[in-house]
């Protein structure tokens, strides 16, 4: 077996709070530099990593804990991490000897020291695996790796799934969450006034709900974004839906199409299949029709031959990895987070060329609400 290439994480976006990003000069990086963690020598070590708005959590593979922006600490036996401006919760060994692992939720300011604001224990079928290889990869958590709770920065933190769910991944937005179960089907709830749960109307779901639109179709990977959600299906194709403020679904976006410009007028209505789609006085004078909400997943087109592999959101911007390892961003650009050298919005994907020009592959990416960081690897000779 070919020995696996060990890789670096990179960042680009938001970094007011003083977040390790790139080279951490100013406030924003517009293109992917290579990742500058807290301690030193780390960087390359790092196998997870969790952006809230503030702060970023990196954890290492011998287990280090290291927090970059408004909140800074570090601490030992940490499996896995993940960073929300009400808690930090960590995976992490127990306080006694064979105490087994336990899951923790601090103040993020609080250093880790102390007691946490609450605790819960977890047997061993909880404690998960690292990717073959060792290769960094999404963290488990929110989801608990047992795929029976989940945990939330707001109560009730710890929150069981019912029994017939048996979830390999969850993802928390804004005012919703996503699951995907063992069989690759989606389930949603929570809020639904943009459209983010997929189930064609705007109404909240107070319980996991499987969406009907994507019966038949297996998935792979789920995201949820601020207020859109993001699957991909096992061979390849994307599925998007939600809200389409600043193209993060890459549908025509009325506030990209008016970049210096004002709309002389503007009319609106609901399609029969549910589309919120409005139109917006164009250059020519004539309606440019844009959609604001997409309430049911719409299938997305990269270029042909594209498959995507992985995608992870942010608060408004969405990054799509592809299975020959090249990085697709779109969405809300302010700070730099799609990486394309300037802080463009887009609502149409586009390759970010940092990662083809120093022929890297890029096997990972995880957003934060306005930045990205993605782990890549050097392309094999030949």
């Amino acid at each position: 077996m070919a020995e696996e290439r060990r890789g670096s994480w990179f960042g680009f976006g938001f970094c007011g709070f003083g977040q390790a990003l790139g080279s951490g000069r100013g406030r924003q990086v517009h293109s992917p530099e290579p990742l500058q963690t807290p301690g030193e020598g780390e960087g390359a070590d790092v196998c997870r990593v969790s952006a809230s708005w503030s702060y970023t959590a990196f954890v290492t593979r011998g287990g280090r804990l290291e927090l970059s922006g408004s909140a800074g600490c570090a601490a030992g036996g940490c499996r896995d991490a993940w960073a929300s401006e009400a808690l930090l919760v960590v995976l992490r060994a127990g306080p006694g000897r064979g105490s087994g692992t336990e899951l923790q939720a601090w103040a993020p300011g609080s250093a880790l020291s102390g007691e946490p604001l609450w605790a819960h224990s977890v047997g061993p079928e909880a404690e998960g695996e690292d990717a073959p290889g060792g290769e960094p990869q999404a963290g488990a958590l929110p989801l608990l790796p047992c795929g029976r709770a989940y945990v939330s920065p707001r109560p009730p933190f710890y929150s069981p799934l019912a029994p017939e769910l048996r979830a390999r991944r969850l993802e928390l937005g804004a005012e919703h969450a996503l699951l995907l179960d063992e069989a690759g089907q989606v389930f949603s709830w929570g809020q639904g006034r943009h459209g983010q749960l997929g189930h064609g109307t705007l109404e909240a779901e107070l319980e996991p709900r499987p969406l009907e639109a994507l019966q038949g179709v297996p998935m792979a990977e789920v995201a949820a974004g601020g207020w859109h959600s993001v699957c991909v299906s096992e061979t390849g194709d994307i599925y998007i839906w939600g809200w389409n403020e600043s193209g993060q679904l890459a549908l025509p976006s009325r506030s990209l199409a008016e970049v210096g410009k004002t709309a002389a007028g503007e009319a609106s209505g609901l399609k029969e299949d549910g589309c919120d789609v409005r139109t917006a006085e164009g250059e020519s004078g004539g309606l440019a029709p844009f959609i604001a909400i997409q309430p049911f997943p719409a299938l997305l087109d990269l270029p042909p031959g594209t498959d995507a592999v992985k995608a992870s959101c942010g608060s408004r911007h969405t990054a799509v990895v592809t299975r020959t390892g090249e990085l697709y961003t779109w969405g809300w650009g302010k700070y730099g987070q799609l990486g394309h050298k300037d802080t463009s919005s887009l609502d149409r994907p586009r390759r970010v060329e940092y990662f083809v020009d120093k022929r890297l592959q890029v096997r990972a990416v995880s957003c934060g609400p306005w930045n990205t960081y993605v782990y890549a690897v050097e392309k094999a000779e030949g």
